[in-house]
């Protein structure tokens, strides 16, 4: 048999030597001020941040690629992040500063679709909003393992509205207005 034919093919990912990689904290001793990121940045005054970012909006040019943008579907989170991450590439401001102006940035973003009456999304994902919320059967399953009293004070409101003929089931509500309660208590 063959040497060679028991090494993998070159470029393959067998073929990559697991020890050949640069051991931790080795970027922490390099210098790293030939990125722009590396030196201290141009704008740490939130506000003076915000108002650059407002004002390269405000370009005629920028703004039509941004309308097109969100007409074609790009989330406003999307483009608030890249905005951020391109700025931090580039040293304008620090990751904190781009924090701090980031919902802002959202809302002026989205401003700008409702005046132009422009359909938006605003998050990348449909169900921004509800990720991570808690279902009721986990409520109160944790309820009742970290918190017995008011799990059972719960329960026993719940148990005695049942007594008393509470129903499960929604009541439709008859529209009234407030002036009929006047009328009935006269």
């Amino acid at each position: 048999m063959d040497e060679n034919e028991l090494l993998p093919p070159v470029g393959s990912i067998e073929s990559k030597d697991t020890y050949s990689a640069p051991p931790p904290g080795h970027s922490l001793t390099e210098d790293n001020s030939k990125w722009a990121w590396g030196k201290p940045p141009s704008v740490v005054n939130p506000e003076v941040a915000l108002e650059q970012a407002i004002d390269s909006l405000e370009k005629p040019s920028v703004k039509e690629e941004l309308l097109k943008l969100l007409m074609v579907g790009a989330s406003v989170e999307m483009m608030v992040e890249g905005y951020l991450i391109q700025s931090f590439n580039e040293g304008k401001f620090t990751p904190d500063v781009g924090l701090l102006i980031k919902g802002h940035l959202a809302l002026y973003l989205a401003n700008i679709a409702e005046e132009e009456g422009i359909p938006y999304r605003m998050f990348e994902n449909n169900d921004a909003l509800e990720q991570g919320k808690m279902d009721e059967p986990t409520f109160f399953r944790m309820l009742s393992q970290n918190n017995p009293e008011m799990f059972s004070v719960i329960r026993e409101q719940i148990n005695e509205g049942i007594r008393g003929g509470y129903s499960m089931q929604p009541v439709e509500e008859v529209e009234q207005s407030f002036l009929d309660n006047e009328e009935e208590a006269q």
